[in-house]
């Protein structure tokens, strides 16, 4: 059974990346297990000398799931202009450990407006050497819908992207399994 790690870049109670994510777990095949990182405003503020140190208790919950994982759907906003400091500070805790190279990633967003946040992100993100699949990439327009995680699956339109982009990535695993 795939393991999908969910990573949302917003700290929104009622993000809409968020509800994209739950969404996708509700359109998901059966035999696909999702593990959402909820607490990533919960993480220090990276220093390569904490590190040094030993790593805080989260910082290793979340190099452990992303070890576990098969696969990466990250849905992140854009903050002027570019990715939330929060968020981008989760993935620098990643840089150092060996979880995260060649790892299978899907990027989705919930705005057509995050280009600038999506280009950096593919940016960091190859950096770390993981591995964007380009056509699992979703771009859903649901700013200002007010939409939850139901409404959202319930959408015939974003449905569809949801499940075309969410299949790529489970392709992917699937390659890399049999492969």
């Amino acid at each position: 059974m795939p393991l999908v790690l969910t990573l949302c870049g917003s700290l929104r109670a009622h993000s809409s990346n968020r509800a994209l994510l739950d969404a996708t777990e509700r359109v998901a095949p059966d035999g696909v297990a999702f593990d959402h990182f909820t607490t990533i405003d919960r993480l220090p503020h990276f220093n390569p000398d904490i590190e040094q140190a030993g790593l805080p208790p989260n910082v290793a919950d979340l190099r452990r799931r992303v070890g576990a994982a098969d696969a990466i759907l990250i849905s992140c906003p854009e903050y002027a202009r570019g990715i939330p400091g929060s968020f981008k500070n989760a993935l620098d805790w990643l840089v150092g450990g060996s979880e995260f190279p060649d790892k299978p990633i899907a990027l989705f967003n919930a705005s057509p407006r995050a280009s600038d946040a999506q280009a950096q992100l593919r940016l960091v993100l190859t950096t770390m050497s993981g591995r964007v699949i380009e056509d699992a990439t979703v771009t859903a327009a649901l700013l200002a819908k007010g939409l939850d995680a139901g409404a959202i699956a319930a959408d015939p339109a974003i449905r569809s992207q949801l499940v075309a982009g969410l299949g790529r990535l489970i392709a992917a695993i699937d390659a890399d399994q049999t492969g």
